[in-house]
């Protein structure tokens, strides 16, 4: 897998992951700017770094699973792993607007 093959794999899992609705704001998790970073490694293999609006956020086991499951059913990625970070903590700011 190429560079570009990888980053055209990120695009469509970050994509997928706009499926994905946090359910104490309504808003997908990639607008909310709760996914930090997608990388594709050789093989399909694909980490993802997110974050939840608070530390202590009730739905944080239920997003993670969501974006690992997400990722599998990407055509393309074989393996996910999900890995979850306050630094930086979120903010509001983090936000993409609808112009974006």
């Amino acid at each position: 897998m190429d560079e570009q093959e990888k980053a055209a794999l990120a695009g469509d899992i970050r994509n997928a992951l706009r499926m994905i609705i946090d359910p104490e704001i309504g808003r997908n998790i990639v607008d909310l700017g709760l996914i930090y970073d997608i990388v594709v490694e050789e093989g399909g293999i694909v980490q993802v770094t997110m974050t939840t609006t608070t530390r202590g956020c009730p739905a944080s086991g239920y997003l993670k699973e969501a974006v690992g499951n997400c990722v599998w059913h990407v055509p393309g990625a074989e393996y996910a792993e999900v890995h979850m970070t306050y630094e930086p903590p979120w903010t509001p700011d983090m936000m993409e607007t609808a112009e974006s």
